[in-house]
């Protein structure tokens, strides 16, 4: 049940921008909670290594005391990664492609991570 409504947050995400190319809730642990990504991504894989972003992103920004970690951001060449704190135990995360429009997607993950967090 969770995870259909879960599933149904990310479907509404994922179309909200043509340039939004998957998404994943994932547990603070790195368990996979529901994800819409292509059939050739390892969720498991996604799950473990956005889980140690988000956890080495908090500790950089203590560390340097940035104040609380708002989110993650990897750009490579092919796009752009997003990760964000959807709720306390949760992190969402978002594939994006390299036209994309940032701010468009910040504002869209922000709410999905606020419906998200409101369900967990």
């Amino acid at each position: 049940m969770r995870e259909q409504v879960l599933k149904s947050i990310l479907n509404d995400l994922n179309g909200a921008s043509a340039d939004i190319e998957a998404s994943a809730v994932i547990s603070s642990d790195g368990l996979t909670m529901a994800a819409l990504l292509p059939q050739d991504v390892d969720e498991d894989r996604v799950g473990a290594m956005a889980a140690a972003m988000l956890s080495l992103g908090e500790r950089t920004a203590r560390e340097l005391a940035r104040g609380e970690l708002e989110q993650v951001m990897v750009k490579g060449e092919s796009g752009y990664i997003l990760m964000s704190h959807a709720g306390k135990d949760a992190v969402l995360t978002v594939i994006a492609r390299k036209e994309a429009k940032l701010g468009l997607i910040f504002l869209d993950a922000k709410r999905a991570a606020k419906s998200i967090s409101e369900i967990l």
